[in-house]
């Protein structure tokens, strides 16, 4: 990992509540993976201080190629209000990269992706992985409206079959997903599940992996201060090997975890 300070190349609204933030990145912070994430030296939004601690985020696409790092974002809070306030020519501080990131099997054929939310810029580039493998991927992207359903085009330049749901459409409904899913596997198989962005989908997640006997991970979302294992504020509860809780620090431990392993808050 290493402390990068970015020129920004874009950073442009991409619906009402999300945008796209793109910095040209040194080498090590563009060799992130599927699943890591940058800690965010957050700038002071306009006639506000600045925010005290940095944001974690993962990252959207890393572009060695390119020398450029992306990150999706929802503007929600105080950080993300700075963040929006940058634009092409100012630096922004990023640490990173950081933390666990995705795995995928080799022997695989086909895996299914399951997110909401800004959860899909988590699992964007776990597709693109899965692709440059020949792994097949079914993508089921999960919003609030089609104007939020982040990740669509990316999805399906990567060569993934894209299913949204909604839910002012109805389709997002636990039971209408896991009918999706079942009905995928069925026609084109799968070896295995991803997560990311809900509890209620990581519950459906788990429950479908133990039906169908899939395996998984989930890339969890968790309130850091260091980002760096020592502060212990990200700590949290799993299901060990022999079944007994344990407590995990998110940052340093994940923040992907094996599917069955992470418990619904």
């Amino acid at each position: 990992m290493g402390d990068h300070c970015c020129p920004v190349v874009a950073n442009v609204p991409v619906s009402a509540r999300y945008w796209h933030m793109v910095l040209e990145a040194p080498p090590l912070a563009c060799a992130a993976r599927a699943g890591q994430f940058f800690h965010l030296k957050c700038p002071a939004p306009p006639g506000e201080p600045a925010p005290f601690f940095r944001r974690p985020m993962s990252v959207y696409q890393a572009r060695p190629d390119r020398g450029r790092v992306e990150f999706l974002y929802k503007v929600a809070g105080h950080g993300t209000r700075g963040m929006a306030a940058l634009r092409p020519g100012d630096s922004f501080d990023i640490l990173g990269p950081l933390g666990r990131g995705f795995t995928l099997d080799l022997a695989w054929r086909r895996i299914i992706v399951l997110a909401r939310g800004v959860g899909l810029a988590t699992l964007a580039p776990l597709a693109q992985d899965a692709a440059q493998l020949g792994v097949g991927v079914t993508a089921i992207l999960s919003a609030r409206s089609p104007e939020d359903v982040l990740c669509r085009e990316v999805m399906a330049e990567a060569g993934a079959r894209v299913l949204a749901v909604t839910d002012s459409e109805g389709t997002s409904d636990p039971d209408k997903v896991a009918a999706l899913i079942r009905a995928a596997v069925a026609r084109a198989g799968a070896e295995a599940i991803f997560t990311c962005g809900s509890n209620r989908l990581l519950q459906l997640s788990q429950a479908l992996a133990r039906e169908l006997g899939l395996a998984g991970e989930v890339a969890l979302e968790q309130q850091m201060a260091c980002g760096l294992g020592m502060c212990l504020c990200c700590v949290r509860a799993f299901r060990g090997a022999d079944g007994e809780i344990e407590h995990r620090r998110v940052c340093w431990e994940g923040p992907v975890f094996p599917l069955q392993e992470a418990l619904s808050w």
